[in-house]
Order: structure tokens, then sequence, then C-alpha cells
């Protein structure tokens, strides 16, 4: 018997598993990414700014997309109640197996993964097997679901049971995921951080133009501004819009000052080899550990100097 399938019946259904696929991509992304930041393989990333946090665009999808599949999903189940012969038509069944398939392969691959792992003699990390157990409960929820969907074993107590685990796995992870990340607040606060430490670089920059230009530092800001052929603004701190402490120290050396909202990040590099000749000299007594080595723009949270000096073999005065 051929069940005719509506508009209706087909965007709903193609609607609930478009849904899940991206839910279930989110979800795996944003564990994997909370998985790297508590078990970084390398104590420090290349990262050299602050980006966008790793984890807004899985929350954002997930917080989107996860109600929308349990919303679509019901009014796939009441559709099925209404007309019972849905559940026969040719079109569930293909989006069920296509769906058994992609989630059975995620399995099979993230095991293939995980035995080569071990035969070939590479490490087998914490943040390794996480990851594997990860994409594993994912996979294999799915799997297991759409297994008993299309042999018709689940009641209505089972689907909610079902939909109470998926919410607590959803919630859990999101929550976590800001546990280890922080919260928004957080991240605008690395982000604003990370914009004073561009705007640090380009007035450092501009100091040593100046002084390649004129063989002498200049006395204040106001002076690096005076070229009106350059068409060079003096940034301003992105909080407050105040103006960033430039201090003359030497003929060879200045003194950069601004106030952060938050100690640098361990998986934040700022620039270990970008000024070779300014090796990263904090001018606090109690210097935060990540800020050892070459990490030349590291800072604590609140008001913070870096004393620079110009060394002049790398970067001459430009004869005329």
């Amino acid at each position: 018997m051929n069940t005719k399938i509506t508009a209706k019946d087909f965007f709903l259904q193609i609607g609930a598993l478009a849904a899940l696929y991206a839910g279930a991509i989110a979800l795996i992304n944003l564990l994997f990414r909370i998985i790297d930041t508590a078990f970084p393989r390398m104590p420090e990333y290349a990262s050299y700014y602050y980006v966008s946090s790793p984890i807004s665009l899985p929350v954002a999808t997930l917080i989107i997309v996860f109600p929308l599949f349990i919303v679509l999903s019901w009014l796939v189940q009441r559709s099925y109640q209404s007309d019972p012969s849905l559940r026969d038509a040719a079109l569930r069944k293909w989006l069920v197996y296509v769906t058994l398939f992609f989630a059975g392969i995620a399995v099979a691959i993230d095991l293939i993964t995980l035995v080569y792992q071990f035969l070939d003699g590479q490490e087998i990390t914490t943040g390794f097997l996480l990851k594997v157990l990860a994409v594993l409960v994912v996979a294999g929820t799915v799997f297991v679901y759409y297994l008993q969907d299309l042999w018709n074993k689940l009641t209505a107590r089972n689907r909610m049971a079902w939909r109470i685990l998926a919410t607590v796995l959803v919630a859990g992870s999101i929550i976590a995921g800001f546990v280890v990340l922080g919260s928004p607040a957080t991240q605008r606060a690395y982000r604003r951080d990370s914009d004073r430490v561009m705007h640090l670089e380009n007035i450092q920059w501009q100091v040593i133009s100046y002084w390649q230009q004129k063989e002498a530092l200049p006395v204040s800001m106001d002076d690096l501004a005076k070229n009106e052929l350059s068409g060079w603004n003096i940034p301003s701190d992105p909080a407050s819009g105040l103006p960033y402490e430039y201090q003359k120290t030497g003929n060879l050396s200045f003194k950069l000052c601004a106030y952060f909202d938050r100690e640098t990040p361990e998986n934040i590099n700022y620039g270990g080899g970008v000024y070779p000749m300014m090796p990263f000299r904090a001018t606090m007594s109690s210097e935060p550990a990540m800020m050892k080595g070459q990490n030349n723009w590291a800072h604590p949270a609140g008001h913070y100097c870096y004393d620079r000096t110009i060394d002049p073999d790398f970067y001459p005065p430009i004869k005329r």
C-alpha cells in the first residue's frame, strides 16, 4: 500500500533530521573544544590573538536546533498517531536508514581510530580517549534510538526518557563549556584584552618607526599623530575610551601601560618572536608564571606596564 506523503509530512521529517544532524555535529564540536581546553596537547597553543570563543558557535547552534529538533520530532510522532500508515512510508524508512548509516559510520570510524592509535604505538592521552568516548556516546545514542524507532519498539514513556537523556546531555555539555572556557562576560573581557594588546603593538610599531625616521623617541603619543600623511590615529581603550599610557624612559627606552580585565589565558601566545629585539620584561614584583619565556605581551589582570628598549642593530635609523 502506497502512503501519500504531503508537503507538510515531507518537511517535518526532513526538518527534524536536519536539526538532529546539526545538533549532533555541534554537540561533538562543543565536547571536543571542552576536551582540548581541559586536556591540552601542548602547554600553549599557537594562537596569537584571542578570537571568538571556541564554544560560541556550537552553543548557539545547540540552543536553537535542539529545541527545534524536539518540537519537530513531537510533531512527526503526532502525525504518526493521526495516520499510522505514515510509519510505513518509503520516505520515513529512507530517512531512518540514512541516519542509521551515518551514525554507524561515525561509530565505526571512531573505534577504528582508537584501535589504529593503539596498534601504531601512538600515545593514547586522556583527551584522545575522551574524544573517542564523546563521538561514541553521541553517534551511538542516535544509532540506538533510530534502530528502536525502526523496529517500532519505542513507547511514549521510552521516547520521554530519550528526550530527558538528550536534554541532560546537551544542557550538561553547555554548562561544562561555560565552566571550562568561561561565561560570555569572561569571553568579552578576553576580547577586550586582545584588542588592547593589538593597540599597544600598533603604538609600539609607531614608536619604532618614529625613532627610525628621527633617531629620537617621541615625547608623547601626540607626536606620533602629527604626521597627517600617515593617517594614523591614536587608539583608545575599548572599554573606557581613555588613551593608553606612553612614557619615554630613556634615549632608546619607553614604557606602554594599559588596564587589563583578565590575566592572559594559558592558550594564548602573544608574540613570542615578533619583536626579537624586545624580550618580554615584567615590571611588577610578582611575575605570573605564564609570563616567563618569550610571551612578551602576557599580562596580569589590572594595570600593567611593559618596558621596551629599541635595539638599533635590529631597527637602524633610516639614512636619507
